[in-house]
């Protein structure tokens, strides 16, 4: 038997090594394991077999509340798209709840040839008309998730679409709450806007949950095209709008005064389409009344407020890992006044 790959965090190899060659025995050891993405998301690791290659996702090392960072959750909604629908994803090939085996519940996909594309740099090589084309088809894959018959697909009771954005509104705010490090008086007029402002619930349909560009594989040659939407953990039943709101406060214009830190800059790059054209061309592709569309680009502020909040507060902490957090906080006030614009119009 080969040597086995040491040194991997979170991951057993040999036991994984063992249980892969029950569950496939045609696929030959591990050759190589690495760490593709990681920090608070879930961990995905590309496991490099004889002749072929597969991802490996897993929860975040340490402490995981037991409803979040969910393997099944996640395994089922990629099984249930790769069935029964035209979404792009990665084939799933296993689950395995067994936790002693690596030490968490996993789920194996077959790996995806694609970039990941977030900034500038990262597209460099990207021509105007290429950049044209890849927003197209990025709108197309947030229009084919919504359009996902859930019926059909198994998934009718994969969430509560009824109460959705309420429900979203207290739990941001909760998280608030947890992580406030300053008042923020602006921050309390928005919550009671957006209670006021609140839309009638919309028909249940799947949504990502944390759509945008570097969430997808994509590929240039020999067209542009979305090779996989990744990273469903936030996935669940609800309404539409919210991920589409969320889509637009990531994507940059090359006119905007101020860059989050968050999200993709690539976007400001020659040839994206604007968020007012991504919009036009997935109200073409669904059909769906966008008329309240202010109000979830406000929420999806409000959203993006809260999590950079808990990083500021994890930052004075001294409990983040890495550079730049020193001025993140800065960005907070400018979500909550960017969301208070959105909703001036």
């Amino acid at each position: 038997m080969s040597e086995l790959p040491a040194g991997v965090p979170g991951i057993d190899v040999p036991r994984l090594a063992s249980w892969l060659s029950g569950v496939l025995p045609a696929a030959g050891p591990i050759t190589a394991m690495d760490l593709l993405a990681g920090g608070r998301s879930n961990l995905t690791y590309r496991v490099t077999l004889a002749d072929s290659s597969l991802v490996l996702r897993r929860p975040p090392l340490g402490h995981v509340l037991p409803t979040a960072h969910d393997m099944a959750r996640e395994h089922r909604v990629l099984s249930a798209l790769g069935a029964s629908s035209d979404v792009p994803v990665p084939r799933t090939i296993a689950m395995c709840a067994d936790q002693s085996v690596i030490g968490a519940p996993f789920y194996l996909m077959e790996y995806v040839e694609g970039r990941v594309l977030r900034t500038l740099e990262d597209g460099a090589d990207v021509t105007p008309q290429q950049a044209g084309e890849l927003s197209e088809r990025l709108a197309e894959a947030l229009a084919a998730i919504h359009r996902v018959d859930v019926e059909k697909a198994g998934l009718a009771d994969f969430g509560r679409p009824d109460g959705y954005m309420a429900r979203q509104l207290k739990r941001w705010g909760q998280q608030w709450e947890r992580s406030q490090t300053r008042p923020l008086p602006e921050y309390d007029r928005l919550v009671e806007r957006l209670g006021a402002l609140m839309p009638a619930d919309a028909p249940a349909r799947l949504v990502h949950g944390d759509f945008r560009l570097d969430n997808a594989l994509a590929r240039l040659e020999p067209r542009p095209e979305i090779a996989a939407v990744v990273d469903w953990e936030m996935s669940t039943l609800g309404d539409p709008l919210a991920d589409l709101g969320l889509t637009l406060v990531y994507w940059a214009e090359a006119a905007d005064l101020d860059v989050l830190p968050v999200g993709s800059t690539i976007t400001a790059a020659p040839g994206f389409l604007t968020r007012a054209q991504f919009s036009d061309r997935y109200a073409e592709l669904t059909g769906f009344d966008l008329t309240n569309l202010d109000f979830y680009v406000a929420f999806a502020c409000f959203k993006l407020a809260v999590i950079v909040e808990g990083i500021h507060a994890r930052f004075l902490q001294h409990a983040t890992v890495g550079e730049g957090f020193e001025n993140i906080g800065a960005a907070v006030p400018d979500l909550v006044a960017r969301a208070h614009q959105t909703l001036d119009g």
